[in-house]
């Protein structure tokens, strides 16, 4: 796989995405439902924002993982919250995911009325192999 980052502009750096990523040559390409602070046996959280945050990309990485592929070859990273305030106040925590798995992907964050049941954050995610 090849990958090729398009940023005309430097400003986005610090808020960790690029504004588009070229994939030549995938072995594959896995698309992944948005993950949430879920438990193992489908129980939502009902914890805060930086707790579902964290848990959210834990479940994120396992997925990943067990697909066979790497952090660092996600392309595309969808963030939907309940609240934009809330996630911006533990945002670092997302930022130093993407920094220790020296990922470069194109984002899109938006503020939604609400998730399933008590969930605050969801990741959608396209990783290339």
């Amino acid at each position: 796989m090849e990958k090729r980052i398009i940023n005309p502009w430097q400003w986005q750096n610090e808020r960790s995405y690029v504004q588009a990523v070229e994939v030549k040559k995938p072995e594959g390409t896995l698309y992944i439902s948005g993950q949430t602070a879920t438990n193992a046996d489908g129980k939502s959280s009902i914890e805060d924002m930086k707790t579902q945050l964290i848990e959210s990309l834990a479940n994120l990485e396992k997925v990943i993982t067990e697909a066979g592929y790497k952090c660092e070859n996600i392309i595309r990273l969808n963030v939907y919250t309940t609240s934009t305030d809330e996630l911006f106040s533990c945002f670092d925590i997302f930022q130093n995911w993407i920094t220790r798995h020296n990922i470069k992907q194109t984002s899109t964050l938006l503020e939604v009325k609400s998730l399933f049941e008590t969930l605050k954050v969801e990741l959608e995610v396209t990783v290339v192999k």
